[in-house]
């Protein structure tokens, strides 16, 4: 590649990080959120509804049945009618959603919801995957996952504060603070999916905000990549479910759902019981430390272990502090809980985006629709998992510490099965980005 070309194609992704990604940013923030309130909601919602802790607990797990089910399906369809359309379907459905919850006062209501939510959302989050492998090569991919990952933390860092005050607020005005919650948090989604129609863009040569030199330098960057996958012969869709590696990245992916919703959907109540007060707008803002924390972190870690070409151990290391965080947890006062939690959330933010670098250099085409839609759906039942083997465990032990122990050999497990991908930091990341400048992944 030409110095001309390079600084062609360092400009336009550049201009496409400035455009895309604070929008892909809050587009996550707002999923994660919807998903994940229910942690704080939890304490007030069974209070109003009698839901017990078995039921909340499958209802919790109930929306990544449905999620799993849909995800295949919905990436298929937004690989052929583009990302703008399918994005802006599925925010305005679940976020309309999602505020239904205030009619959930009964375990059945309840369940049904969180299915049908896991159906409305399905896809969204494979979805976002993908569009980022249309505009992004593979060497500057690594720094945008790991800034669109910033969403999770976001949206507990930010969401704890904001459904505590919306709880507090209910009391005020004369409403149930968890449905004036569900309500307020569920339509800024659906409001987000409408803009989204309007301003996402579904590839680099349809950009008319870009510049035409840039958008050839992008489109082709991601064309010469596309051609080193297919040669590769991991391209197919059925190709794709009869690859063991996929399956490896499933079983990795599974294990740190587990750790990282069990962890989110519980958090809050776990800070409540170590602050000894109800979950409210305090609750709302100590639990927001950690997932802070995860943030600056999560600045530097995933980027500096892909371009140290170290990703399994930089994986590993993440991988483990949640299970020595988790550990930690159970055992220590609350000032130092909070600071081993820390080291939990950091763990489950900084994992991911490492994680993903490894199959979206390894598929391509409608492979890597189908093989990361594959992935995210059958890993993500991790969450499902989550919530009922920890209340089972609990309840079987009669202690809270058991559940957490869970969740921590979870993560140790994934991080033995990280240390196992076979050539891990030799795979096309490098070589198909290899004629992008340096300059260009520290945009």
């Amino acid at each position: 590649m030409s110095s001309l070309t390079s600084r062609v194609l360092d400009r336009a992704i550049r201009r496409a990080k400035r455009r895309l990604i604070p929008f892909m940013l809050l587009m996550y923030l707002l999923s994660y959120l919807d998903r994940a309130n229910i942690g704080y909601a939890k304490q007030a919602f069974q209070a109003a509804t009698g839901v017990s802790d078995a039921a909340f607990a499958f209802g919790a797990g109930a929306f990544f049945l449905t999620y799993a089910l849909f995800e295949i399906p919905s990436n298929l369809i937004l690989h052929r009618v583009g990302a703008r359309r399918w994005m802006a379907r599925i925010m305005v459905t679940w976020g309309l959603i999602s505020s239904a919850m205030i009619f959930a006062k009964s375990d059945t209501t309840f369940s049904i919801l969180r299915l049908l939510l896991g159906a409305a959302e399905a896809g969204f989050f494979p979805g976002s995957i993908l569009f980022l492998t249309y505009w992004f090569p593979a060497q500057a991919r690594g720094q945008v996952m790991a800034i669109f990952y910033f969403g999770a933390p976001l949206a507990l860092m930010i969401g704890g504060p904001l459904s505590g005050f919306l709880l507090d607020l209910g009391a005020r005005v004369g409403v149930p603070g968890w449905q004036l919650m569900f309500a307020v948090e569920g339509l800024l989604a659906s409001l987000v999916g409408v803009w989204a129609f309007f301003y996402l863009t579904d590839r680099p040569a349809m950009a008319g905000w870009m510049p035409q030199d840039e958008r050839d330098a992008l489109t082709q960057a991601i064309a010469a990549e596309d051609q080193l996958k297919q040669a590769r012969g991991t391209v197919t869709f059925g190709s794709v479910f009869r690859n063991a590696r996929m399956l490896h990245f499933v079983a990795i992916y599974f294990l740190i759902q587990i750790s990282g919703y069990g962890v989110a959907f519980y958090l809050p109540t776990q800070v409540s019981a170590l602050l000894g007060m109800n979950v409210g707008l305090m609750v709302g803002l100590v639990t927001a430390i950690p997932w802070a924390f995860a943030i600056v972190v999560g600045s530097f870690w995933p980027a500096l272990g892909i371009r140290m070409g170290r990703r399994r151990t930089f994986a590993f290391i993440s991988l483990a502090s949640i299970a020595v965080g988790l550990s930690l947890s159970a055992n220590l006062p609350p000032a130092l809980a909070i600071a081993a939690l820390c080291l939990v959330t950091a763990g489950i933010i900084t994992a991911q985006p490492i994680f993903w670098s490894f199959p979206t250099a390894y598929f391509g085409g409608v492979g890597a629709a189908a093989g990361i839609a594959t992935i995210n759906a059958l890993g993500n039942l991790g969450g499902f998992v989550a919530p009922s083997a920890k209340t089972w465990l609990e309840q079987k032990f009669h202690s809270t510490t058991v559940g957490l122990y869970f969740l921590g050999f979870a993560a140790l497990l994934a991080a033995l099965l990280v240390t196992r991908l076979q050539n891990a930091d030799t795979t096309p990341l490098k070589r198909a980005g290899a004629s992008i400048s340096p300059s260009a992944q520290n945009v």
